[in-house]
């Protein structure tokens, strides 16, 4: 679920959201809850962004700490960082205060009643499978560990890259690098694929770190090869998963009316 949600945020052009839906969707076909199917990815998008987040303040800490020339650029991060953080408490308290009944309240007063009116009980329900989620706290810190994780690994790619372009960097370089570059990228979280946000992200911190704007590029493009090799792969499998679920349906309707 993850392979092909992954995929489809990073190829289809969905604004990065339309893969949690894929996953969303996929997870109830395994036989969870609706309810708790669509809050797992409310609370799964608020852990990848807030774990996101901490992975940019280290590399922030890390560029202040290292860089007496870069204090401008940094002290410019922190600003942002701190608005993203906002955004970050402000999304959290909505979804402890009845989000979706909310959100279906709006809805209410712009589509006519009669197309809302089997929504209000799935909006109590997916309200309180969230805050019932955010309760689960052992898992929670497990979870946002793995994203943590996730996070950090890919500083390797950008270690890796530059090592095979003949102009390596460091480890604490590649991890500055790659978490700012993420920083961008998920500030352009509305752009598909963050096309032209990551590769003018890794340039631009990229020469704070030494590194020419065309080796950036060159590592932005090995990492476009890898999102090519993984989702092209599972976005196959995505459509495998929807086939083989249509064609069991129409296989039911069939032998129902013989």
């Amino acid at each position: 679920m993850r392979w092909i949600r992954e995929s489809v945020s990073t190829l289809l052009p969905v604004a990065s959201v339309g893969g949690d839906v894929v996953g969303a969707r996929l997870a109830h076909q395994r036989g969870v809850p609706g309810a708790q199917a669509t809050a797992s990815m409310v609370v799964d998008i608020t852990v990848g962004a807030a774990t996101q987040l901490a992975f940019v303040i280290a590399g922030v800490v890390l560029l202040a700490a290292g860089r007496a020339d870069a204090a401008a650029t940094a002290w410019g991060l922190v600003i942002g960082v701190a608005v993203f953080a906002a955004a970050i408490g402000l999304f959290v308290r909505l979804q402890h205060n009845s989000m979706f009944a909310v959100l279906i309240g709006w809805a209410h007063r712009l589509a006519p009643k009669s197309w809302m009116s089997g929504f209000a009980g799935r909006a109590e329900a997916i309200d309180e499978a969230i805050v019932a989620t955010y309760r689960r706290r052992s898992a929670l810190s497990y979870a946002s560990l793995l994203r943590l994780f996730g996070w950090a690994i890919g500083a390797g790619e950008v270690w890796l890259a530059t090592r095979v372009l003949g102009k390596p960097l460091s480890v604490i370089d590649s991890f500055i690098l790659e978490s700012l570059s993420v920083g961008v990228r998920g500030a352009a979280f509305m752009v598909p694929g963050a096309l032209g946000a990551q590769e003018g992200g890794l340039v631009l911190f990229g020469a704070l770190l030494g590194l020419p704007a065309d080796l950036a590029l060159a590592v932005s493009l090995a990492k476009r090869v890898r999102e090519l090799a993984l989702g092209l792969p599972g976005l196959a499998a995505w459509q495998w998963v929807e086939g083989r679920r249509l064609l069991a349906r129409q296989e039911g309707k069939a032998s129902s009316t013989s």
